[in-house]
């Protein structure tokens, strides 16, 4: 009797984690086929937006380079050119998607908290940045006339700015700012400057750009700043970008509140994803 007792006192002094060690342990219950399908789609959705930021980042890095200004004698334009925001979203883009891939695949925490973490520092910053554009709405309108004249003065040294300012005059069929003549502030079509452009416009000004309706004119604003308005608008078109980008911007407004939806709904889709991939392969006694 005297060594029951004793055997009986010391099975109960024994700790707890010997008795059971699934208490200090525990171990996760097997995913059903609901969150096997949950876990390889957060996969494959992540891929597809892996591969959408290696297109950008390729697009950025392409593009420095056929500019050469990846050399070291042009390093210090690099910071305002255009190119470097497909870089950044690329970059940013690919290691958050990478993150969530490999999280889902190996069933990793620490990847799946961080790539849940920075897709909510990105949907606070975008509804950060859309308040901030609803608030201040006519400094945005100066700073967009800002950048505009500054694409005007720098229009014939930068191939980016170059392209962009033709697509908006060709598409929304204006010129200059607040009038075709904006482009006397330009140093290459001031009528002083001493090359063939002086006096002149873009191509992309012209009524008719074309040339046998295949080839662009690229003379067809050559000398349209020396006319008067009534024979100049036969010519090119007189009206500025301003009030036709203002316009062309509210008639968008429904298509980029649509595009805004969408955006926020694939972002909620992707938390949702990870966090239920999470719940599964972290047991409720760990995460606590």
């Amino acid at each position: 009797d005297d060594g029951d007792d004793g055997s009986l006192a010391g099975d109960m002094d024994l700790p707890t984690a010997e008795q059971d060690p699934r208490v200090w342990c525990p171990v996760p219950p097997k995913p059903g086929t609901f969150s096997q399908c949950v876990r390889y789609l957060a996969f494959f959705w992540n891929l597809l937006f892996l591969l959408l930021g290696l297109l950008a980042l390729a697009v950025g890095v392409w593009g420095l380079l056929a500019k050469g200004l990846l050399g070291g004698e042009r390093l210090a334009p690099l910071g305002s050119d255009p190119m470097l925001l497909f870089i950044l979203v690329g970059l940013g883009a690919s290691a958050v998607s990478l993150a969530g891939c490999l999280g889902a695949l190996r069933s990793n925490p620490c990847l799946l908290r961080f790539f849940v973490g920075a897709v909510l520092a990105f949907a606070g910053l975008e509804v950060l940045g859309g308040l901030l554009l609803l608030a201040a709405q006519h400094r945005l309108r100066d700073a967009l006339r800002d950048a505009l004249l500054l694409c005007l003065l720098h229009y014939q040294e930068e191939p980016d700015l170059r392209f962009l300012v033709d697509e908006v005059q060709r598409n929304l069929r204006c010129c200059g700012l607040g009038s075709y003549r904006d482009w006397e502030t330009n140093p290459y079509f001031n009528c002083s400057a001493p090359g063939v452009q002086a006096c002149s416009v873009p191509a992309s000004c012209c009524l008719d750009p074309w040339q046998n309706g295949t080839v662009t004119n690229t003379q067809c604003g050559f000398g349209a700043l020396r006319l008067g308005d009534g024979v100049a608008g036969t010519i090119v078109h007189l009206g500025g970008c301003m009030a036709q980008l203002g316009t062309w911007l509210r008639g968008q407004a429904g298509g980029i509140a649509a595009g805004a939806a969408v955006l926020v709904l694939v972002e909620a889709a992707s938390v949702f994803m990870a966090l239920k991939v999470l719940r599964d392969i972290v047991p409720v006694g760990v995460r606590d």
